[in-house]
């Protein structure tokens, strides 16, 4: 007879054992590299800075926040698959372009007064992550900011201008990271 109870535990502890922490506080990769962080660092900085004087998309942070996590991901990782510019503005565009149809769906069942706007704006939040992802992954432009940027479209307001702000500035961080690419080494 199998006993539920010892399965049940060994899947609690196998679970519970990834969130251990592995031995160190500083990452080993950190002590024998520390100018390459640096250096890394202050390019995602200084990158964010450019987009957003270059972009002025203040006004618009939900949406520009996202462009935050791509450069993190593209200058701490980059001979991730995710950090590609195939990814990068792939993840983008197929994120914008969801977002903004779903938003556009909102807008009119909102016309039509008979489905709560709140609760609408929810399941086609939902609905533009989920497409986004199929999207991303059958495209290989798996980027996951690009789902962030698909939901942010549906709950926020946004205008064309939004749209070549985001996209733009995903453009310029695909450009930095591929020119700043023999400099880079994988941070994660």
């Amino acid at each position: 007879m199998h006993d539920s109870r010892h399965s049940r535990d060994g899947i609690f502890s196998r679970t519970f054992a990834r969130f251990r922490p592995r031995g160190h506080l500083i990452d080993p990769k950190f002590r024998a590299n520390p100018s390459r962080y640096v250096f890394q660092c202050l390019l995602v900085c200084l990158t964010m800075l450019g987009v957003l004087t270059f972009l002025d998309a203040v006004y618009q942070t939900v949406l520009i926040a996202a462009l935050g996590a791509s450069s993190v991901i593209a200058f701490s990782a980059p001979s991730m698959r995710a950090s590609r510019p195939r990814s990068l503005i792939g993840g983008y565009l197929i994120g914008t372009l969801v977002g903004c149809v779903m938003s556009s769906l909102t807008g009119l069942a909102n016309e039509s007064n008979m489905i709560d706007p709140h609760s609408l704006a929810i399941v086609l939040g939902a609905l533009a992550v989920g497409l986004a992802m199929f999207v991303m992954a059958t495209t290989d432009t798996e980027h996951p900011p690009g789902a962030a940027i698909a939901l942010g479209f549906v709950l926020n307001e946004w205008d064309m201008l939004t749209v070549v702000v985001v996209i733009t500035g995903i453009i310029l961080i695909s450009l930095v990271k591929e020119f700043a690419r023999n400099w880079l080494i994988d941070l994660l």
